[in-house]
This record gives structure tokens, sequence and C-alpha cells, in this order.
């Protein structure tokens, strides 16, 4: 009973500091950048094609770069995106948008009329607390991954 006991005792304190452990696995945000960002803005783009996507970007304006630092991906209204340097000093981040237009979906009692259906994408969590105005932007500062929030994003008259 006693071996039973310190068995139940030891998995107790295991999963206790298993469960303390994931908490230094939070990102953390930094205060000041060693790099200067011009204004954040997105835009949404239209498509004149009849079901095209409706898509936005996120453009990273950095103004002065010293060190040279990568930005690497960018959390905004719920989704992640890879950042693509531009030809100026520009960061852009590509998003999908919800849209209007739902897609037909197969129903049916023969397994084999439903074979054309996709499966639902499953949005990312995103592990970030954001408004609809602020996105977190991470680089590579040496080997480390930091993050950077910013607030107060544009939305510029749309792109046809």
């Amino acid at each position: 009973m006693k071996t039973i006991k310190n068995i139940s005792n030891t998995l107790l304190m295991l999963l206790v500091m298993i469960s303390f452990s994931k908490c230094s696995t939070t990102k953390k945000l930094q205060n000041a950048v060693p790099f200067i960002i011009g204004e954040v803005y997105y835009q949404h783009l239209i498509e004149d094609v009849k079901g095209g996507d409706s898509r936005f970007n996120l453009f990273i304006p950095v103004t002065s770069n010293p060190n040279s630092i990568i930005l690497d991906s960018v959390y905004f209204k719920g989704q992640q995106a890879k950042l693509e340097a531009s030809k100026k000093p520009l960061f852009i981040g590509r998003f999908k948008a919800a849209t209007n237009q739902k897609k037909d979906i197969i129903m049916s009692s023969d397994p084999y009329a439903e074979y054309g259906n996709e499966v639902p994408e499953l949005p990312k969590k995103v592990p970030f607390k954001l408004e609809d105005n602020e996105c977190v932007i991470s680089y590579k500062q040496g080997n480390t991954l930091k993050y950077f929030k910013i607030s107060n994003i544009l939305l510029k008259k749309p792109k046809h």
C-alpha cells in the first residue's frame, strides 16, 4: 500500500513539473526592436474573377535596419503568414480573407457521391491576443526568434 502511495506522489510531482515547463515556452514580446518600422498597413485585393479567393496583404516598411535583421512571419487577424521581402525595404504578409461565397458541399447517404468534397481547413490558433488593428511580427536576431507587437495598423483602399 505504501509503494502505491509513493508512486502516486511521484507521478503527481512529475505532472506538476511538466505543467510548469510549458510556461517557459510562451512567446515573449520585445519592448523595442533593433530596426525602425514605418507606417504599417493592410489592403484587400479584389479579383474580378467570379469565385476567386478574397485576399489581403499586410505591408511592413522597414525604414532603418542597421543589423540587417530578417523578419520571419506575422500574426494578424487570427492568421499567420510568412513575410516576403519586396524590392524596397518592405516586407509583405499575404493572407486569405473570409469569402462571402459558400463552396458547394455534396451531402448524400451514398459515400461515393461525397467523394469530391474538400476537407475544411481548420484555423491555426494564434499564440497572441490581438485587437483587429494589431499584429505581431517574428524576427531572428542571431539564433534567437523574437516577437514584437505593432499597433494602429491602417486599412487602405482595396486594390484591383
